[in-house]
C-alpha cells in the first residue's frame, strides 16, 4: 500500500536535519523543522518552509518530548516524521504513538526497533537467526557479583555494554578484575543518564579487530538488501572518528558472507527502511555480530558516495511503501569515500569537549561538507555562530571520493588543510594527523590503533615555513590589511587623487614605511617598487601580496611563492597556511591591554559549561593528588574533577544536579 508524502516533519536538529531538508526539497516535499531555545538562529531552521518552537534548550525538555513533537506534526498536517539519528530515532514509544496518530514514521516498525533496542534480546534473536557472535553474558540477573562471575568466566579483558545503548554510551573496557567495579559504577551511571536504563551486558574483548559496518536496507513489500560495507575502526571511546568505505582488504567472499549475515538479522526482525548491521572483524577474518543500528548513520555518506544513492530519498519512497528502487545485484562500488568527524574538542585536554563562540569559520571548497554551521568569515564581517553545551559537539562531516583510497585519503587531507576556524578549538588536526600516519596509510588499523598510536597523534606539528617566511608572511597579512582599509577609505572620499586618500602610505619629504613588533621582533615595511620591502634582522626581504578568491592571499618572498590566509586582530595574527594554523603575538599600539590572573591550584573550577553529576568528598576530607572528587556532565561525556595536589577540601561550591558554566569555582581546597 502506497501512501504519498507531502509534508515531513523532523524531529531532530543539526546537520542531519539539514541533510534531510537538503533531499526534501529534491522530492518537492514541504519541511517543518523543530527549535529549542538554543537553536533560535540555527540553520536547519532557516532551511525548512515552516520551523516551530520546541522548548528550552535542554533536550529532555525539547527535541525528547514526545507529546509536543506530535503536537506540533497534528497542528502542521505533516503526515510523516524523520527522526535523523539520536534523539527519539531508535525510540519504540514514538514509533509507535506515531502509528497510533496515523503518523508515518520515516524509520523501522516499532516492534524492530523494540528487537534490536534490547542489545540482550538482539543477541538472543541473532543466535537463533544464524549470526555469529561474540562470547558474553546477556541475562536478567543485573547484580554486580553475578555481572563478576561471568565476566571471570569468559575471562578479561571484557566489555561492559548498556543493554539499551549505542554510540559508546555507557560502554567500559575492563582489563582487569581489579578495575571491573569501579567500570561497572561508570558504565551504569552514564547508561541510566543517556538512556534512562541502566542494565549492562558483558562481553569478551576481541584483541584488535575492525570494526565493520553493513548498511541494509528494506521496504514493506519484503525486500531486504545490503549496500557494501563500511570500516568504522579508527575509534576512541567506541566513538567514531574516521570511516571509509569499502572496507580495504575485503574480499568479494567475506563481503558476500558478511552482508548475507546482515541481511538474516534484518529479516529476524521484520526489517523496513535504513538501518546498519555491526560487526568485529578479527585478525583471522572471523566476524561477530555486535548490535543493530536501527537508523540511518552518521556515516552514511561514504556509503552514498561510493553507490551514487541518496539514503534519505531512499528512506522516504520505502516510508511510502514504495518498493526499494535497486536488487542486490545492482549495488555496484565507485571508488573509495572517506569520512572525518570534525568534533568542538581539545585532543591535549582528553579530548575535553568545547563550547562557545566560532569567530571565523571557512569549510573546505571542493570536498563535500555536512554541517549545520554556516561558514564565518572574519573579513567578511559574518555572523559568529554558537557550540552549545547541550548537544553533542560535532561541527561537521567532511567526506572525500577518490579513484582508490590513496587518492581518497589525500582530498580529505586537502579539506582538512582548507578548513579555517578559530574561536574554538577542534580536533582538525588530530584528523589529519591519523590520516597521515604510516600505519593508516598503510592499512594497519584496528579499533586500538588510536589509543595505541594516541601520543604521536598529539606531538606538535611542525611549522610550515621557517619562523623567518612566518614573520614576513604575517608582516605581509597586516600590510594587504591595511592596504585594504586605506582602498575602502579611498573609494568613499569626494576626493580619490588626494595623496592623504593614497594606498601607497604616502609621505612628504620622506619614504613611506612603518614598523610592526610581531613575535618580539622588529619588522619594518616600505613601499618598493611594485611589491613592498621588508627589513628583518637587518636583511631586506623584496615581497609582494595579492589577494585571490575567498579571503586567500598570494606572497612572493624572495621569488618564492605562498597561498595563505592572515587574520590581523589587536594581540595576534592567525596564519593558515599550506594546512597549518599558526599564531603570531602581534604588538599593535592601538590595542587595549588586559591584566592577567595569577594561577590558584586551591580553587578547582569547571572545565566546561556542565551539570554535576556526582560528589565524592565532603569538606574537611583530606584528598591525595589524583583523588577522585567530582564528576561532571556536559555534551553527552562524563568527566572526571581530580585533585590536582595532597591536600585538604575547604569548602564544596556546587551541589549534585546544578549546572554550572564554564569557570565556575567548585570546590577550595587548602594545604
Amino acid at each position: 500500500m502506497t501512501r504519498k508524502i507531502s509534508k515531513i516533519l523532523i524531529a531532530n536538529r543539526g546537520e542531519i536535519a539539514c541533510r534531510i531538508i537538503r533531499s526534501c526539497k529534491d522530492l518537492k516535499i514541504k519541511t517543518v523543522a523543530l527549535y529549542s531555545s538554543a537553536d533560535e538562529y540555527a540553520r536547519h531552521k532557516d532551511m525548512a518552509d515552516e520551523a516551530h518552537y520546541i522548548g528550552p534548550a535542554p533536550a529532555i525538555q525539547s527535541y525528547l518530548n514526545i507529546q509536543t513533537i506530535i503536537d506540533i506534526a497534528k497542528k502542521t498536517g505533516a503526515d510523516a516524521v524523520h527522526p535523523g539519528y539520536g534523539f527519539l530515532s531508535e525510540n519504540t514509544d514514538f514509533a509507535q504513538k506515531l502509528a497510533d496518530h496515523d503518523i508515518i514514521f520515516i524509520g523501522p516498525k516499532a516492534h524492530s526497533i523494540d528487537a534490536m533496542g534490547d542489545k540482550a534480546k538482539a543477541k538472543a534473536l541473532m543466535e537463533k537467526a544464524g549470526v555469529p557472535l561474540v562470547p558474553g553474558y546477556h541475562g536478567d540477573d543485573q547484580s554486580p557479583d553475578i555481572l563478576l562471575k561471568h565476566a571471570r568466566t569468559i575471562g578479561f579483558p571484557v566489555l561492559l555494554k548498556a543493554a539499551a545503548g549505542g554510540g559508546g554510551k555507557g560502554m567500559r573496557l575492563v582489563e582487569s578484575e581489579h578495575d571491573f567495579n569501579d567500570a561497572l559504577d561508570a558504565a551504569k551511571r552514564e547508561a541510566q543518564s543517556s538512556f534512562g536504563d541502566d542494565v549492562m551486558l558483558v562481553e569478551k574483548y576481541v584483541i584488535n579487530p575492525r570494526h565493520i559496518e553493513i548498511q541494509v536496507f528494506g521496504d514493506t513489500h519484503g525486500n531486504i538488501i545490503h549496500l557494501n560495507e563500511r570500516d568504522c575502526s579508527l575509534q576512541r571511546r567506541h566513538q567514531k572518528v574516521i570511516e571509509e568505505a569499502p572496507a580495504f582488504g575485503m574480499s568479494a567472499d567475506l563481503r558476500a558472507r558478511m552482508g548475507g549475515a546482515a541481511i538474516k538479522a534484518a529479516q529476524a526482525v521484520d526489517y523496513v527502511g535504513a538501518g546498519t548491521v555491526e560487526f568485529l572483524l578479527d585478525e583471522r577474518g572471523d566476524f561477530y555480530f555486535m548490535e543493530m543500528n536501527t537508523r540511518l548513520q552518521v556515516e552514511h555518506p561514504v556509503t552514498e558516495m561510493i553507490t551514487g544513492l541518496d539514503l534519505v530519498e531512499w528512506q522516504i519512497r520505502v516510508a511510502q511503501g514504495e518498493k526499494l528502487p535497486l536488487k542486490q545485484s545492482d549495488i555496484g562500488i565507485d571508488g573509495h569515500a572517506i569520512e572525518a568527524r570534525l568534533y568542538a574538542e581539545d585532543p591535549h585536554e582528553n579530548f575535553m569537549p568545547q563550547a562557545g563562540t566560532i569567530h571565523h569559520f571557512v569549510p573546505p571548497n571542493k570536498a563535500r561538507i555536512d554541517s549545520a554551521l554556516r561558514p564565518v568569515a572574519s573579513w567578511r564581517g559574518d555572523r559568529s555562530e554558537q557550540i552549545s553545551v547541550f548537544y553533542d559537539p560535532m561541527m561537521a562531516k567532511i567526506i572525500a571520493h577518490g579513484e582508490n583510497r590513496r587518492d581518497a585519503i589525500a582530498g580529505l587531507l586537502t579539506a582538512l588543510d582548507e578548513c579555517e576556524i578559530l574561536g574554538i578549538k577542534t580536533n582538525r588536526d588530530f584528523l589529519r594527523a591519523c590520516l597521515k600516519h604510516d600505519d593508516f596509510q598503510a592499512e594497519k588499523i584496528s579499533t586500538k590503533f588510536i589509543d595505541s598510536h594516541l601520543e604521536e597523534l598529539l606531538s606538535p606539528q611542525t611549522p610550515p615555513l621557517s619562523e623567518t617566511s612566518l614573520l614576513l608572511t604575517a608582516a605581509l597579512a597586516v600590510h594587504a590589511k591595511n592596504q585594504k582599509q586605506a582602498a575602502t577609505t579611498s573609494l568613499s572620499t569626494r576626493d580619490p587623487l588626494s595623496p592623504w586618500n593614497s594606498v601607497l602610505s604616502w609621505r612628504m619629504n620622506q619614504i613611506a614605511g612603518r614598523t610592526l613588533m610581531i613575535n618580539d621582533k622588529k619588522i619594518t615595511l616600505k613601499p618598493h617598487d611594485e611589491g613592498v620591502m621588508i627589513t628583518l634582522d637587518k636583511t631586506d626581504y623584496s615581497c609582494d601580496v595579492v589577494y585571490e578568491i575567498r579571503g586567500l592571499l598570494t606572497a612572493t618572498i624572495d621569488g618564492k611563492n605562498h597561498i595563505f590566509s592572515g587574520l590581523v586582530g589587536d594581540n595576534s595574527i592567525d596564519l593558515f597556511i599550506e594546512g597549518d594554523h599558526v599564531r603570531m603575538d602581534y604588538k599593535n599600539p592601538l590595542a587595549h591591554k588586559s591584566g592577567g590572573h595569577a594561577h590558584n591550584d586551591n580553587a578547582l573550577t569547571a572545565p566546561m559549561p556542565a551539570k554535576i553529576t556526582g560528589i565524592f568528598v565532603k569538606e574537611k576530607d583530606s584528598v591525595k593528588m589524583g583523588d577522585k572528587l567530582m564528576i561532571v556532565e556536559a555534551m553527552k561525556m562524563e568527566h572526571t574533577i581530580r585533585a590536582p595536589k595532597d591536600g585538604v577540601i575547604k569548602t564544596i561550591l556546587a551541589q549534585t544536579g546544578a549546572q554550572v558554566d564554564e569557570g565556575t569555582q567548585l570546590i577550595e581546597m587548602q594545604g
